[in-house]
């Protein structure tokens, strides 16, 4: 089992910037993808950036340029870190850890459904 507790969302202004951060306990040892999603009202939840076992971070093409993700050297954090924030980001955000094969993160070819353990989410709003 793997616990994720999220923090770090709020509301902030246009062109301000963010870090959400995704707290991991239990068996991490485990984990081989560390993603964030998002969810707006009325969407689905897609995939924002992911850090694959062995890898670098990798972002949606909507978020490239603007975001960061990365983890402490303990490996038990990992963080979203948003730059240029306009009301098209606001959401619920979601840290979600995958236990699976690496190959059913790479790419988002599993989509959310490869992901067993996730956080409780955490809101952005973003007033323009």
């Amino acid at each position: 089992q793997v616990r994720l507790v999220e923090s770090g969302g709020g509301l902030v202004q246009a062109g301000e910037s963010l870090r959400l951060s995704c707290a991991a306990s239990g068996n991490i040892d485990s984990v081989n993808a560390w993603a964030w999603h998002r969810q707006a009202p009325g969407n689905q939840r897609t995939l924002v950036a992911v850090i694959i076992s062995g890898g670098s971070a990798t972002y949606a093409d909507s978020g490239k340029g603007r975001l960061a993700s990365f983890r402490n050297n303990a490996r038990d954090t990992w963080y979203l870190h948003m730059n240029n924030l306009n009301s098209d980001h606001g959401a619920v955000y979601y840290c979600a850890a995958g236990i699976g094969s690496i190959s059913d993160y790479d790419a988002d070819v599993g989509g959310p459904y490869a992901y067993t353990y996730w956080g409780q989410g955490t809101q952005v709003t973003v007033s323009s």
